[in-house]
């Protein structure tokens, strides 16, 4: 083994409670019920447990200072001393330095299953669960903002606030409204999963929402102005002389609000509505004849 001191990261002027810190530090961390399936913290482990155990002892730790024996207790080959009666006996009874493992162990891991000596242990402080509660918004709820009462752990409603922009799926989290923690630790958070609805022409992509507006055969050819749906209300918008089925009208800041406090787009797709069954319609289409050169499906034949 190598030097016990340099295992457990002391100097060997460091007094008998360094050392219990410093192993009580390296163990938690190294232990097999910590580390499963780790060979090396599993070595490592064994090393510093049979270092603590070597330096724990005070008599065995003087024989090791002096050179009379090496890191693994055995008689040091470069320094023959003669044995003494009791001579590497423990001075502090029949368990000696394994009296401070195993009062170590069971401190550090009782949580773990570990089996330490039969006392009387202050229960470890752990925090409470978390409670996780759906909620239905509507679309322009969850682009504007709203509030909806809740109940968590205690049972009592609660008002939560929704953060404008929140997307569906998204989880809040409200701290301290879970079930109350243990031995005095902290309560779990209160998770808010928000869904939201569908809605019947408003769809959202990234911050973006976008809708389809039907426009009439005659708006389409002659354009004017319309009112197209937002999440605030109907607004007025230009529709272009000459608009085709598909052309894109794009509303600043009509969108979802951002992280920055600035807002996405309202994209409105315009789409010409043919109504059916127009006697008068019918006839001027038969009679219609498209201009030399018309072709509406030209660029699907380059």
């Amino acid at each position: 083994m190598q030097d016990p001191y340099a295992i457990l990261g002391v100097p060997r002027t460091a007094s008998a409670d360094e050392i219990r810190r410093a192993y009580r530090k390296l163990a938690k961390e190294l232990h097999p019920d910590a580390r499963p399936d780790d060979k090396a913290s599993e070595e490592r482990f064994k090393q510093v447990t049979q270092a603590f155990k070597l330096l724990s002892d005070p008599e065995k730790r003087a024989q090791f200072d002096r050179g009379e024996i090496d890191a693994d207790g055995r008689e040091s080959a470069a320094y023959h001393f003669r044995s003494r009666p009791g001579a590497g006996a423990s001075q502090r009874g029949p368990r000696g330095q394994f009296e401070d493992i195993g009062d170590i162990f069971s401190e550090l891991f009782t949580d773990m299953g570990s089996q330490g000596r039969t006392r009387a242990r202050r229960p470890q402080a752990s925090r409470g669960e978390d409670v996780r509660r759906p909620v239905d918004v509507t679309f322009e709820e969850a682009i504007t903002g709203t509030r909806k009462r809740l109940a968590f752990a205690s049972g009592k409603p609660v008002e939560v606030t929704i953060p404008p922009g929140v997307e569906d799926g998204q989880v809040l989290r409200l701290k301290g409204l879970g079930h109350p923690g243990q031995a005095g630790g902290p309560a779990g958070a209160g998770l808010v999963e928000v869904n939201v609805r569908a809605h019947p022409f408003f769809r959202r992509e990234g911050d973006d929402i976008r809708v389809d507006l039907p426009i009439s055969l005659k708006e389409a050819l002659e354009g004017g102005k319309v009112r197209a749906p937002t999440v605030e209300g109907l607004v007025e918008v230009r529709v272009p002389e000459g608009t085709t089925s598909g052309a894109l009208l794009r509303l600043r800041g009509k969108g979802a609000p951002k992280s920055d406090g600035t807002r996405g787009d309202q994209i409105i797709r315009l789409m010409i509505d043919i109504p059916m069954n127009d006697p008068e319609l019918e006839r001027f289409i038969e009679g219609w004849t498209p201009p030399t050169g018309y072709d509406p499906r030209a660029r699907f034949r380059r």
